[in-house]
């Protein structure tokens, strides 16, 4: 039975999801109920506080497999236009996240910011299950000319901190060098003036002065950053989570982190 004012579906044991959530559930082919209920509370919690419609991306690597990690549940079609990932080189899959080896692997989303994104609104978040101590200048993201044309978010790294990049150049880029590269960084600007860095729902970073580029015009990728056509700065830690989407208020991130880590929470797998 479908509920069409509400978007929830009845199963046949009773069990009520969204239809969102169930769309994503089929296709990936889960079939644990810790995890369906997982993704559904996830689903229905992003709704309640008005961000699902903000997100043009969100991979919840749930199921263990390749083939279940790459889809987005935004849009869990297997094309590139629905921005369903494309794994490339050494991945480990399992239970708690997909695990890139730190030299060859990274993820097309397929998602273009240039073509995607709205101007001075646009956000990445990442769940990272490791405190990678080591030196590494691994980042997420892309870039068409470095320095003007930026979608990047580097976790925790060059033994600075934080960085992210989102339109802006290279010199107006914010850094933290608070904490370190485990639990959920959502970078976030919602503005032209308005750049911040939040980890574990406390903001290490912002800026007021944030200098405007232009978003790149090659795909986004998770694992490593897409260099103007080609993958490099490699990194090694575990995703239990992303996304991409519109800008992020203050209490928009906030919200995000309280969904997220519910999440990671039911699934036995947060830090």
């Amino acid at each position: 039975m479908i509920l069409a004012n509400y978007g929830i579906v009845s199963s046949s044991g009773g069990v009520s999801f969204d239809a969102d959530a169930l769309s994503f559930i089929t296709a990936a082919s889960i079939t644990d109920n810790t995890q369906k209920t997982a993704i559904n509370t996830l689903v229905t919690d992003l709704k309640t506080y008005n961000i699902w419609t903000k997100m043009k991306a969100l991979y919840p690597f749930v199921g263990g497999t390749a083939s279940s990690h790459k889809w987005n549940l935004k849009d869990p079609r297997d094309l590139d236009a629905a921005y369903r990932l494309v794994f490339s080189g050494g991945w480990t899959h399992s239970s708690t996240g997909a695990l890139p080896n730190g030299t060859t692997a990274f993820a097309d989303t397929k998602l273009i910011p240039s073509s995607s994104l709205t101007a001075n609104s646009a956000h990445q978040s990442f769940y990272l299950r490791a405190n990678i101590s080591i030196f590494h200048n691994a980042v997420y993201g892309c870039y068409t000319t470095f320095g003007t044309n930026n979608f990047l978010l580097y976790p925790y790294s060059f033994g600075i901190g934080w960085i992210s990049d989102i339109l802006d150049n290279s010199l107006s880029r914010i850094v933290s060098n608070t904490g370190n590269s485990t639990g959920y960084v959502i970078s976030t600007r919602s503005s032209s003036n308005s750049h911040k860095i939040f980890r574990n729902n406390t903001q290490i970073a912002s800026t007021n002065n944030a200098t405007n580029g232009n978003y790149p015009t090659v795909n986004y990728y998770i694992g490593a950053a897409n260099q103007n056509g080609s993958s490099g700065t490699y990194d090694s830690n575990e995703h239990a989570f992303a996304s991409i989407g519109d800008g992020l208020t203050d209490t928009e991130a906030a919200n995000l982190y309280t969904a997220v880590q519910t999440y990671q929470t039911t699934l036995s797998r947060n830090v």
